[in-house]
């Protein structure tokens, strides 16, 4: 990520916006490069691993070998969706349908490998995080887990927005993030 930034000559206040692996990915940056970025806005995050229900990770594995399992996950991504407009729920389960559950496994696996715990009470960026109160995957309290351990961040909670609040409110995360950039904010 750096290499491809810095490649584009930014190399300094970067507001870095990231959900699930890209929050990981725009988290460790912030650790690891801290006089570079500005501000960060994480949602669907933990800075540990997570726990997940027994047979999440299978259940991609068997959707590429079951025709049926597969139609089983993409309902299940439907359901995760649905508190996005139709019209783009039905493009995002395309994508989803490109792809495939392979990559979704890896990601899932990825994340939950991730582990800032340690380090996170270093973070200097200011910080946003922020959750869908209404996730059909009912997934612990990650981001007040982080809120908790970083001093002076802001959390965000939103009704009627799920696994991906930047598209099931983005009016109202676009006005955070606006605010977390005002001065004074």
């Amino acid at each position: 990520m750096r290499g491809w930034l810095w490649s584009q000559e930014r190399k300094e206040d970067l507001v870095l916006v990231g959900f699930t692996l890209g929050a990981c990915i725009a988290l460790q940056y912030a650790l690891d490069y801290p006089e570079e970025v500005q501000a960060l806005a994480l949602m669907t995050v933990s800075m540990g691993p997570k726990k997940r229900a027994p047979g999440t990770l299978e259940f991609r594995l068997r959707a590429l070998e079951d025709p049926g399992v597969y139609q089983e996950w993409l309902e299940a991504m439907r359901h995760a969706m649905m508190f996005i407009e139709p019209s783009l729920r039905d493009h995002l389960i395309q994508r989803h349908e490109e792809v495939g559950p392979m990559s979704q496994y890896r990601d899932l696996v990825t994340i939950d490998q991730f582990d800032v715990r340690d380090r996170i009470h270093t973070l200097k960026a200011p910080l946003l995080l922020i959750r869908g109160v209404d996730d059909p995957g009912h997934p612990p309290e990650y981001e007040l887990d982080m809120h908790l351990a970083v001093a002076g961040s802001k959390y965000l909670k939103l009704d009627q927005a799920g696994h991906f609040p930047m598209v099931e409110r983005p009016e109202t995360v676009n006005q955070a993030i606006e605010d977390l950039l005002s001065p004074g904010s």
